[in-house]
């Protein structure tokens, strides 16, 4: 193990100990514990972690919408921090470098879809803060060949959302098929689609933001969209393309009726509520298309990451102290936080 200066015995982490509603009463689903740091396995960097972005994954595993995949598992996967100690086969990384830790955690490799460059759709895909502890957390470990090299600016806070909700959001982006000055709708406006919105608009696209939200909107045309209304208001005009970032299967038949002929619909959850029943002429004939989004590529987030230092988005962040995981996620649950909240080491 490749160490330049001594690693803790043991380190504070959050974990998922009785998933159910996040709602700020007293005991939540999180609960704040000891536990050993763990040496680094021979491709593996044992990482510092300075801040930690708060996904709605993370509130969705909180709550029991998505089934553990291990028990008391620490939430966390927009993780940026320091390299404290190296595996004897880990390469890319030295003590000392800055690290960036996101959801896809591990694939197989052999695979048909890991050999034609969908390793997303890999059947043995592992995830931070799913099937292994996260970055709600003083230390964590990540396999080196997932995790990201990160420059030293901007501030590890800035850096940590663009791990999932940038890298996700430029995913749906592709996904949705936008074509070169097209119409852009947005459905639901928080820490994904605050910052895709400015990748859009980078990329010279009309972009409508619906959301419930009065502050989200008003971010919206801060950032520079074209309109910003409700969730189910009618878009000034037919959408070439739209990405459906809230849970809410509802607004799927209403996102594909704001389409015009040939629009691409991308769903960009893990979880969704259920989908009414669809009218095949009113929501899909004239070749609407609807897709889900499923995780993201390794080659993803670098195309993303190298996108984003040259736009350098604004990223619109609360700032929570990582003993506050339970207030961030509560204030995530209740719609309190507008743009992106963010654990930052204490």
């Amino acid at each position: 193990m490749n160490t330049a200066q001594p690693v803790p015995a043991e380190t504070g982490a959050w974990v998922v100990a009785r998933p159910g509603p996040v709602d700020g009463t007293r005991p939540g689903p999180l609960a704040w514990e000891r536990r050993p740091v763990d040496a680094p396995g021979p491709h593996e960097l044992l990482v510092e972690v300075e801040a930690c972005g708060v996904c709605r994954t993370d509130l969705h595993l909180a709550e029991g919408d998505l089934a553990p995949h291990r028990a008391r598992c620490t939430p966390g996967h927009e993780v940026v921090g320091r390299v404290r100690a190296a595996g004897p086969e880990a390469q890319g990384f030295a003590v000392g470098d800055r690290a960036g830790v996101a959801w896809l955690a591990g694939t197989c490799g052999n695979c048909a879809y890991c050999r034609n460059g969908r390793e997303n759709l890999c059947p043995d895909s592992r995830y931070t803060g799913w099937d292994r502890h996260g970055g709600y957390a003083g230390h964590l470990t990540a396999d080196a060949r997932f995790a990201y090299r990160l420059p030293e600016s901007p501030p590890a806070e800035e850096l940590a959302p663009l791990l999932c909700a940038g890298i996700i959001g430029y995913r749906a982006l592709e996904r949705a098929d936008l074509p070169p000055g097209g119409t852009l709708g947005i459905y639901g406006f928080g820490a994904s689609a605050h910052l895709t919105a400015q990748l859009a608009l980078a990329r010279g696209a009309r972009v409508a933001v619906f959301t419930r939200t009065p502050a989200a909107r008003r971010l919206a045309l801060e950032l520079g969209a074209h309109f910003a209304g409700d969730s189910y208001d009618p878009p000034p005009r037919p959408l070439d393309s739209a990405i459906l970032f809230a849970p809410v299967g509802e607004l799927v038949p209403v996102a594909l009726a704001a389409l015009d002929r040939g629009g691409t619909l991308a769903v960009a959850g893990i979880h969704l509520t259920d989908i009414p029943t669809l009218d095949y002429r009113h929501h899909l004939f004239q070749e609407r298309t609807l897709r889900s989004v499923t995780a993201n590529t390794r080659a993803d987030g670098v195309a993303f990451l190298a996108e984003a230092a040259r736009i350098r988005p604004v990223v619109h962040l609360t700032r929570y102290p990582l003993r506050g995981a339970d207030t961030a996620l509560a204030d995530l649950a209740a719609d309190r936080v507008t743009g992106v909240a963010v654990l930052v080491a204490e």
